[in-house]
């Protein structure tokens, strides 16, 4: 039981409540950045590592830290994690660094880290704390990388910065553009939005309901489920 609430705590973050696509939250640094997938990529992996380690502190000091300063609190505690995060970048990956730019430092105030802290951290233990962090984390990353990649393979061919449609697809250079981010962002939403609608199609239950015929879905449920033989 206990093994199936942990997994529950770390998957919800990607697929149930993706931070990107499902809670639209954190839409600045996705739409800004995802010109490719390894801005993407980069960018949800610092992302990552602050949630994951400003979850656990807060977590650990929530019965320390005073409720009328605990937003201050949180924003320090966050804030020190984006420098350890932006200077780590600036030392391995320079490149990254400047192409990330302003959007790197400003994960101090990105919504959903500190979304996290007030609705989840504060409230619960390490371990589900950290958990919760890493899977909206994960969820966050994969959101910029699928964004990344598809503005990169579209506008410039390229995935990785390798050549994969040169002499298939000429590039369409408008995805590379604030338009094409735009774009892809709200094709993935209704997406997104559309495999959840089947799925709560496929998880109606109509054996408990009293007017099966009357019900505008009924045609999506099974024989066995409207009363009748199969």
């Amino acid at each position: 039981m206990e093994k199936s609430k942990l997994l529950s705590i770390f998957t919800k973050g990607i697929i149930k409540e993706n931070p990107v696509l499902i809670l639209i939250l954190g839409t600045c640094p996705a739409l800004a950045v995802t010109t490719s997938a390894m801005n993407g990529l980069g960018m949800g992996a610092a992302a990552t590592v602050v949630l994951l380690g400003s979850n656990v502190v807060i977590s650990s000091l929530r019965k320390v830290i005073p409720d009328r300063v605990r937003i201050p609190a949180f924003i320090t505690i966050i804030a020190g994690f984006v420098t350890v995060v932006q200077l780590l970048i600036k030392a391995l990956a320079p490149a990254l660094d400047t192409t990330l730019g302003i959007y790197l430092p400003l994960i101090v105030v990105n919504c959903i880290i500190l979304g996290r802290a007030e609705a989840y951290a504060k409230n619960h233990s390490v371990l589900h704390s950290a958990l919760d962090g890493l899977g909206m984390g994960v969820g966050f990353t994969l959101a910029l990388l699928l964004m990344g990649g598809i503005r990169e393979l579209l506008g410039s061919g390229m995935l990785f910065g390798l050549p994969i449609t040169s002499g298939f697809i000429s590039p369409m250079t408008v995805m590379l553009l604030p338009p094409g981010g735009f774009f892809v962002f709200g094709m993935l939403i209704m997406l997104v939005n559309k495999l959840g609608e089947r799925k709560n199609v496929r998880e109606l239950d109509c054996s408990s309901c009293p007017i099966v015929e009357a019900c505008p879905s009924v045609e999506n449920c099974s024989s066995e489920e409207k009363g009748g033989d199969a």
